[in-house]
């Protein structure tokens, strides 16, 4: 049975960014005694007007028998991703500054807890991930049988065409099994879900490639980490913000093996190489 709804945790982290702090203040000013549901999905936006508003309406109201809510953060846009997401019926924050969607994420990680979400999911803004996979996700921690949970196109089925990206995730999931110790599948999932005191725990601090972050620190902080088959589909519209395959690749590396060694350091009891 799920725990009561805890209180809304309104301290500020401990590395408080000015710019979190400014976003978090104009987010209470224009939803003042926020209250959000048990589920909080955030979704991080970057110039995805024409997208954003059919995934906002693509989340089911209950998932996996808990009433849901969508955050958006608008992530420094440049086009109508601010005002669509808002018709499209989300919370919304709008950030003026474009820092990259870890740092879109973290901040809607710490506005779900703020409203007092028992449980925080996320999808991307693209149209990528079938919403109706959230209740595969969510379903696990509503069960307790884990306490972050990360989809997998590896698991399920990716519908995209880009060989190279497929690839390079099979790459870096068998490096961070090998460097963990647990089998992980698709690392760079944007589809998950987690307990909101997860996102709380963790020490982020990648401003754009966070799912490795994310999901190597919550290993290391020993929370049961599952995947679940999920769909990834070709992008709806636009392209990729991330940057090409030999860059994205480099990137995803370097976070790989810099939170690895952090946490490693950190924690060495928790998270060691095989």
């Amino acid at each position: 049975m799920a725990a009561e709804q805890p209180a809304a945790d309104t301290s500020d982290p401990v590395d408080a960014d000015p710019v979190d702090m400014a976003a978090v203040a104009a987010f209470d000013r224009e939803y003042p005694g926020l209250r959000l549901p048990p589920l909080a999905v955030v979704i991080a936006a970057y110039d995805e007007e024409g997208a954003v508003g059919s995934v906002i309406r693509g989340v089911p109201g209950q998932v996996a028998g808990l009433e849901a809510r969508v955050i958006v953060v608008v992530d420094g846009a440049t086009d109508g991703t601010a005002g669509e997401a808002r018709a499209a019926g989300a919370l919304v924050c709008d950030v003026p500054v474009n820092r990259g969607q870890g740092a879109a994420l973290r901040l809607g990680y710490l506005l779900a807890r703020r409203g007092g979400a028992r449980y925080i999911a996320t999808t991307d803004a693209d149209g990528q991930y079938d919403p109706e996979d959230l209740h595969r996700v969510v379903a696990p921690l509503v069960a307790g049988e884990a306490d972050f949970v990360s989809g997998s196109r590896v698991l399920g089925e990716a519908q995209t065409a880009d060989r190279t990206r497929r690839l390079g995730v099979t790459v870096f999931a068998g490096v961070i099994s090998v460097l963990t110790g647990q089998r992980i599948t698709d690392p760079a999932n944007g589809l998950r879900a987690m307990r909101a005191e997860v996102a709380g725990a963790v020490r982020l601090l990648q401003p754009q490639y966070q799912a490795s972050e994310l999901l190597i620190s919550a290993m290391a902080h020993g929370y049961r980490v599952a995947e679940v088959p999920t769909t990834m589909r070709e992008r709806s519209t636009g392209e990729t913000k991330k940057g090409r395959n030999l860059l994205y690749g480099a990137r995803f590396g370097r976070v790989v093996v810099t939170t690895w060694w952090r946490e490693r350091r950190s924690a060495p009891a928790k998270i060691t190489s095989s």
